[in-house]
């Protein structure tokens, strides 16, 4: 799949952290094609580095959340994908296109779990994985 194909109702997600804030604000940020996709997928996963993401810029105030990330996950229906031995250590399979460790934590996920990656962030296409663009 490229990042350019079109998503199926088939289709198994997971939303970069991004595109789970703007999902929940119901941001315009978040792309119309994205927002369906997200909406009609047959699962769409959160990875718990969002959460852990998410999680840092609240305490260093960079970033407010109205309620508990874990709650706003379940309440979307978004299944919650936790970090598996085997994504930390596919992280090392991956070729340096970036410094961001949450990042390729995300992009090592969706490569094991045969995920389509839903990001507004364009180098992770250098990953080779599915993209769906935000």
């Amino acid at each position: 799949m490229s990042g350019r194909a079109s998503p199926t109702s088939a289709e198994r997600l997971l939303l970069d952290t991004h595109v789970f804030i703007w999902w929940r604000q119901r941001s315009p940020q978040l792309g119309t094609a994205a927002a369906a996709a997200i909406a009609s997928a047959a699962v769409v996963h959160v990875s718990v580095a969002t959460v852990w993401e998410i999680a840092i810029k609240v305490a260093s105030g960079k970033l407010r959340v109205p309620s508990g990330v874990g709650a706003a996950i379940l309440d979307s229906g978004f299944v919650p994908l936790d970090i598996a031995i085997a994504h930390a250590e596919a992280v090392a399979t991956l070729p340096p296109h970036q410094g961001d460790p949450f990042d390729r934590l995300l992009a090592a996920q969706a490569r094991h779990e045969g995920l389509r990656l839903v990001t507004h962030d364009r180098r992770m296409a250098d990953y080779g994985i599915p993209v769906l663009w935000a």
